[in-house]
């Protein structure tokens, strides 16, 4: 099934739910919460739950909705005191790329929002507040943000070195819609601040989506060459037991915490190319996909089994390629770290959930690839910096807001 006819599933089921309860007319426009001197009403807030749930996300809650409102009005008011403007075509960019995400185009998506109830103009609020508070955000912060080469330098550590180095470490990975980022990031910043590896394991499996939780995010001794480029600066720069800052990726928002470091004593190998398939199964980690995943575990041994699986089906069933480190989707790298040639994750999910990714490693190019992993490194760094400037802000926003409950 394709994501955007199971989308239209999900349309589906909320329209029932809505159309089963009694319309309430009268106090829509109600005041729910008055920010400075701007209103969120009681039809944002219901717009936005509907929203949530219409895209399987988390924080689909009346409490967690309005927080989350309280904050874009925020940002919004911030970027109206600075006099920043967005185009019609960045607005329309960001549009898209949000539909994307349903394997829609964008009037597809609003069409199919419209049917469920929700406004077009509630989805493109949403949409140009994010990006006008990222451009706002660049635009404030982004001269301060300025990487040496040295900064590179410590960053890289031992890893440009002779010698190899492995690390222990552990893993959380929260699924956070773009919708719901902020409660995510909330629960993420809680967790960067625990203070012992059995407090970071009790948050691994209450909220993680990996194969780890069940053993609290723990993991194998892994090289550090076979991480993904973004994250080697981040772990080097931790001491045991420390937690990384909240790391975006598609989808999602990852911890790490280092439980140990130690030189192997062997060469580092540093890779120019990673070879892998994805194969994408309908259904995502329901019983009835895991265990068709887990049948195929059987019937594969190498990445070339499954272009006889996929076989008289779409082709975008299964992608396969070869990429450079610094190309592939860094969920998708992260869980490649973790595997030998013709190995198989199937911790991945794609369209909101609803496609289980069958992920397997078919080979590493090893080469010295030092310009690729000094900019990634330095890009690592500019994003950190830049999330930390707009926590900052809207920290700073929210302390001097005027927030009344009427």
């Amino acid at each position: 099934m394709r994501a955007s006819s199971k989308f239209g599933t999900a349309i589906c089921l909320i329209m029932g739910l809505a159309l089963g309860k009694p319309a309430l007319a009268q106090g829509l426009f109600d005041p729910v919460i008055l920010v400075n001197d701007d209103v969120v009403t009681e039809y944002e807030v219901e717009q936005r739950e509907l929203f949530l749930r219409l895209l399987n996300a988390p924080g689909a809650n009346r409490e967690a909705v309005i927080e989350s409102l309280v904050d874009e009005r925020l940002r919004a008011q911030a970027v109206e005191a600075s006099g920043l403007e967005l185009t019609p075509e960045g607005i329309e960019t960001g549009l898209e790329e949000f539909a994307a995400r349903a394997n829609m185009n964008k009037d597809e998506f609003i069409s199919a929002l419209q049917d469920s109830g929700v406004s077009e103009e509630s989805f493109r609020d949403f949409v140009e507040v994010g990006i006008a508070w990222r451009d706002l955000i660049a635009a404030r912060f982004g001269g301060r943000v300025q990487v040496s080469e040295d900064e590179i330098d410590n960053a890289l550590g031992s890893a440009g070195g002779t010698s190899g180095i492995r690390v222990l470490v552990s893993e959380i990975i929260i699924p956070a819609p773009p919708e719901n980022r902020d409660e995510v990031e909330e629960i993420a910043k809680l967790i960067a601040a625990s203070e012992s590896e059995g407090q970071f394991s009790e948050f691994a499996r209450e909220y993680s989506a990996t194969a780890s939780r069940d053993a609290g995010g723990r993991l194998p001794w892994q090289e550090l060459s076979k991480l993904p480029p973004v994250l080697r600066p981040l772990i080097l720069a931790l001491a045991p037991g420390e937690v990384t800052d909240p790391i975006s990726i598609p989808e999602a928002v990852a911890l790490f915490q280092l439980r140990a470091i130690e030189e192997t004593g062997a060469p580092t190998r540093e890779y120019a190319a990673i070879e892998y398939a994805a194969y994408y199964i309908p259904g995502g980690r329901t019983d009835a996909a895991l265990s068709k995943a887990a049948k195929l575990r059987e019937d594969v041994d190498v990445c070339d089994d499954l272009y006889g699986i996929a076989q008289g089906q779409p082709e975008e069933v299964l992608e396969r390629g070869t990429k450079t480190p610094s190309e592939i989707p860094q969920d998708i790298a992260i869980e490649l770290s973790k595997l030998d040639p013709n190995e198989i994750s199937t911790a991945l999910t794609r369209a909101n959930g609803e496609t289980l990714v069958f992920l397997m490693l078919c080979g590493r190019t090893s080469a010295v690839n030092e310009e690729v992993a000094r900019e990634d490194v330095a890009n690592a760094l500019r994003s950190s910096r830049l999330n930390a400037y707009a926590d900052s802000l809207l920290d700073q926003l929210r302390a001097d807001a005027r927030i009344v409950d009427p």
